[in-house]
């Protein structure tokens, strides 16, 4: 059962195929929420593992009481697995990290500070643990996005975000939209965000689900983020000329 609504902070997790990752990402969470400066708990969010991810989270939901899940019957990758997070989760504040742990739980506590005057608070991943060619094409994405986005993000790939709910709610579903949620909250009315540096280590198990080929699909999902921009300016300014 989903009681997220009883709590103020909700952390939301992705989980695709992360078996090798969730015995230290459970010990890690549940060590963190005594000491999140909000009442939290946990949302994990199966994006259809192949692997036992599912079976193991039950197991965690059942023994720890500030754990919940939601599972996909397909699966809907990185965006789709967010986007459900977000529209479950009842709390006021939304938070992302993912499963790999590459980000610091902890780290919430400096996002959370300026939860209330931000519709999006992110990280930005100090001294990368990555390797050099993962830091390159990261490099060569952000500055392609911020080009065609003019959102001036620094890392908007950072697994570290705490948004307000409405916010949240409001980010339109596509394949791709984790990579522009900054952009996207800032079509939204009132729209901004604060950039807070966070701590990055190496992923200590499991595999990272991103490869050459879907860091490509940035640049030409950075087009339909353009159209997007242009018809959603259009429609909130009450224009008939959709064009």
């Amino acid at each position: 059962m989903n009681k997220t609504a009883d709590y103020q902070f909700t952390i939301t997790v992705p989980v695709y195929n992360e078996a090798e990752s969730l015995a230290a990402l459970e010990a890690c969470l549940a060590e963190f929420l005594p000491r999140c400066i909000m009442k939290a708990c946990v949302l994990l969010v199966n994006d259809c593992s192949t692997d036992s991810s599912l079976e193991l989270i039950k197991d965690i939901c059942a023994r720890r009481p500030d754990f919940y899940y939601v599972s996909h019957p397909r699966r809907l990758g990185l965006s789709g697995a967010l986007k459900t997070a977000f529209d479950a989760a009842e709390s006021d504040y939304i938070g992302y990290i993912d499963a790999d742990l590459q980000t610091v739980p902890e780290d919430f506590n400096l996002l959370l500070e300026h939860a209330a005057d931000y519709p999006l608070v992110t990280g930005v991943r100090a001294a990368r643990k990555d390797t050099i060619g993962k830091k390159i094409q990261s490099r060569i994405g952000n500055g392609w996005r911020r080009m065609m986005t003019g959102d001036g993000a620094r890392d908007t790939g950072c697994p570290l975000k705490v948004l307000q709910r409405n916010a949240a709610r409001q980010l339109p579903m596509f394949n791709g939209m984790h990579r522009f949620i900054p952009a996207l909250v800032l079509l939204q009315d009132g729209g901004c965000y604060k950039e807070v540096p966070v701590r990055h280590r190496e992923r200590a198990a499991g595999k990272s689900k991103f490869n050459m080929f879907n860091r490509l699909r940035g640049f030409t999902d950075c087009f339909i983020y353009r159209w997007m921009r242009r018809n959603w300016v259009t429609i909130n300014r009450g224009e008939n000329n959709l064009g």
